[in-house]
């Protein structure tokens, strides 16, 4: 029997089989009906689609997949223990720590599995976006394990602030352009509005997905939001779960994760929720996101598009709007005007909470944890310790903390240097 929890996971979990109320369908753009499986064959390989409107509570991980898993996983859960000494806390922190992919993040998880499922169809290029660049160098390089590339569209601001991520990129054998470019129609028509645009994610999709869906042999990955994402992600909640209970922890109290698009967080969390849900268990597992893309905190919960061309499926999500341009800031992995509707769904539902963190605070917090365990976070995974160590300050005796570190910062160096 496949339960939640495993340090080697050999299945996905996925929380919409266990949701109390079904999660909403995404619709046509064009027809606003309920999406159908054919309406996404221009973008997806078919084993993705059927994940996407999957309600199956487990679905089986491909071997080709587990033995790429392999080596690097389970990431580590470790104890923070030089953390709680410099917060004088009297609860107990682990972090689980993603960091330790080639790629250096989580992004990797879902990468493996969509370029193996679309290499399998035939497909040898893939079109996709990036904000801070780890996804677009975790889809390069799962592309180059299975005898593909990927043309990916960086988010301008951050592709001119972090040419190392693009350098990343290239060495695994992909190309990457600024966006918005002159390459596509939506590109082109952005710059004509607003030539000094700074970019957005949504404006980044646009382009990827106008050329996807312009040639038969190439496909469409993303790298977060969409429900086969979360779904693949799940091994590192699964594998904390297990992890903590070889440590004496039948279960946290509080799980913090970043949230940008929510794969990360989905990946930690989910199989937490799953576990209150199925087992009676009573983790509480909160989405930190940045203030200055307070998706979920200020966002409205409707349906809304993915891009800001009006190209993709019309999905019920927390949403600031389509056009919505977040400021430049340095967790450009976070700077999406919309949430994962799984993840919007959980806290429409009641199953997570979300706070918003200012950059300053998640940065000073990113220090402290630099300087008590050594490991440098991303910039994204600063926004986790940041709520965690307020959290922990505060907290009681015996209580237990989660912080999901979903990557490194050794490439996001250039963005400490304002906080030094």
């Amino acid at each position: 029997m496949t339960t939640i929890g495993s340090l080697s996971p050999t299945h996905w979990y996925n929380l919409a089989a266990d949701f109390p109320e079904p999660l909403p369908p995404a619709l046509h753009p064009a027809t606003r009906e309920p999406l159908r499986a054919e309406d996404l064959e221009a973008l997806f390989p078919r084993a993705l689609i059927d994940q996407e409107m999957s309600t199956e509570r487990f679905i089986a991980i491909p071997e080709p997949v587990r033995e790429v898993y392999a080596k690097w996983r389970p990431s580590p859960l470790i104890r923070a223990d030089r953390l709680e000494r410099a917060l004088g806390t009297k609860a107990r922190i682990f972090y689980k720590y993603e960091g330790v992919s080639p790629a250096g993040s989580h992004k990797p998880n879902t990468a493996i599995a969509q370029a193996w499922y679309n290499a399998q169809e035939g497909t040898t290029r893939l079109t996709t976006e990036t904000g801070a660049g780890q996804w677009g160098a975790s889809l390069a390089l799962a592309c180059s394990l299975f005898g593909m590339t990927c043309e990916v569209w960086q988010v301008r601001s951050s592709y001119e602030a972090k040419p190392y991520r693009r350098y990343q990129m290239e060495v695994y054998g992909s190309t990457c352009h600024s966006s918005p470019s002159e390459l596509t129609e939506a590109g082109r028509a952005i710059l004509a509005k607003d030539p000094q645009t700074t970019g957005s994610l949504g404006m980044a999709i646009s382009e990827a997905v106008e050329v996807a869906v312009a040639h038969q042999d190439v496909h469409y990955a993303l790298g977060s939001v969409l429900n086969h994402v979360m779904l693949h992600q799940t091994v590192i909640g699964q594998e904390a779960i297990a992890q903590l209970v070889q440590a004496g922890v039948e279960q946290p109290d509080v799980v913090f994760g970043c949230a940008g698009g929510g794969s990360n967080l989905a990946g930690l969390g989910f199989p937490f929720i799953g576990r209150n849900l199925t087992e009676g268990t009573s983790s509480r597992v909160v989405a930190c996101e940045p203030a200055a893309c307070p998706t979920i905190t200020q966002g409205e919960y409707r349906y809304d598009y993915g891009d800001v061309a009006g190209m993709t499926p019309l999905l019920k999500m927390y949403t600031l709007g389509a056009d919505f341009v977040p400021p430049a800031i340095h967790a450009g992995g976070l700077r999406y005007h919309g949430m994962a509707p799984m993840v919007s769904h959980a806290v429409d539902q009641g199953l997570m909470d979300a706070v918003a963190v200012p950059q300053d605070e998640a940065f000073a917090a990113g220090l402290i944890f630099a300087r008590s365990e050594g490991v440098i976070p991303a910039p994204e995974s600063t926004h986790a310790v940041a709520a965690a160590v307020e959290h922990a300050r505060q907290a009681g005796q015996g209580e237990t903390i989660l912080i999901g570190l979903s990557g490194n910062g050794v490439l996001d160096l250039p963005a400490y240097e304002a906080y030094l």
